[in-house]
């Protein structure tokens, strides 16, 4: 069977198609131009070039991790602008790629932190979690998140309400991967007291975050309300490793987010939440609070 690597100039999730970019998709098989494209478009002048490699071989000529090849190949992710540079550099494609990055409808550009976080926590190997006004996403179970939603001023229409639902269960998919990241959360205590939705609904919860938190990958850990110091009071956000071993971060405030590639900024988040797990409970500890929260429901 030939070596094929395809680079698939589709939208995030695979949503559009490759037209949506002003480009088509395209194959480079090994020494043949690509097959059935005669007419889509300028000739993409990659196939010699690329001769022969697979995901791992254009993986380790790139310095691309292989896994973000994958999931562009699979519509999983989206073709960054610089990864689009370095494919029609090294491929020959005389900046088609970038092209269609540009040509994007606006729909889907928009917002590209939230879309940039999401394609990065897929892949991610650890993340890292400080919240302080509401359990992290990824513990939450179907009821206490769609409570947390229907909070939400102004409030969302119901289709929308269960998108957005929807897209925060499936992010727990990671939890179920083969291999799944290295996951660490502190939460201030006030967010596990905090009834979102009925009584019913907040106690379960607490089962469930129980249930989550004994996980192998998982490490909870909870400020206490009583503590001396806080390091968080600047409010919540998340550190992330890529495959490739890129430190990135993500806040969030009232107005808004923000996508943290900075390396200074990115260690300065990571130095405060270090500090943020020396003033938490250990985890055991955070475990006999969880369970004393339970016993007075």
């Amino acid at each position: 069977m030939r070596d094929l690597v395809r680079i698939v100039c589709t939208a995030s999730c695979g949503v559009l198609s490759g037209q949506a970019w002003g480009v088509q998709p395209y194959d480079v098989y090994t020494e043949e131009e690509p097959v059935g494209h005669e007419d889509a478009g300028p000739s993409t002048g990659g196939g010699p070039r690329a001769a022969g490699l697979s995901q791992t071989g254009l993986s380790a000529v790139l310095h691309i991790d292989q896994e973000t090849i994958a999931s562009i190949e699979q519509g999983r992710r989206l073709l960054k602008y610089n990864i689009a540079e370095i494919c029609d550099e090294y491929l020959g494609t005389k900046g088609t790629l970038t092209a269609g990055v540009e040509n994007l409808p606006e729909v889907d550009q928009f917002p590209l932190w939230a879309e940039e976080y999401m394609d990065q926590e897929k892949v991610a190997i650890a993340l890292s979690f400080y919240d302080n006004a509401v359990i992290p996403g990824l513990l939450q179970n179907e009821p206490y998140a769609r409570a947390v939603f229907r909070n939400r001023v102004p409030a969302y229409e119901d289709e929308e309400l269960e998108k957005t639902l929807r897209l925060r269960l499936d992010r727990q998919e990671i939890l179920r991967r083969k291999s799944p990241p290295t996951l660490s959360f502190v939460v201030w205590e006030p967010a596990l007291k905090v009834k979102v939705g009925t009584v019913e609904v907040h106690k379960d919860q607490l089962r469930f975050l129980r249930e989550m938190a004994e996980l192998p990958c998982v490490s909870f850990q909870v400020l206490p309300l009583d503590g001396p110091s806080h390091a968080g009071l600047d409010g919540p956000f998340t550190l992330l490793e890529t495959p490739d071993h890129q430190n990135l971060a993500y806040t969030e405030s009232q107005r808004g987010s923000q996508w943290v590639s900075d390396p200074g900024e990115v260690s300065l988040l990571t130095r405060r939440y270090a500090m943020l797990r020396t003033q938490a409970l250990t985890t055991q500890d955070s475990m006999g609070l969880l369970d004393r929260l339970l016993g007075e429901q």
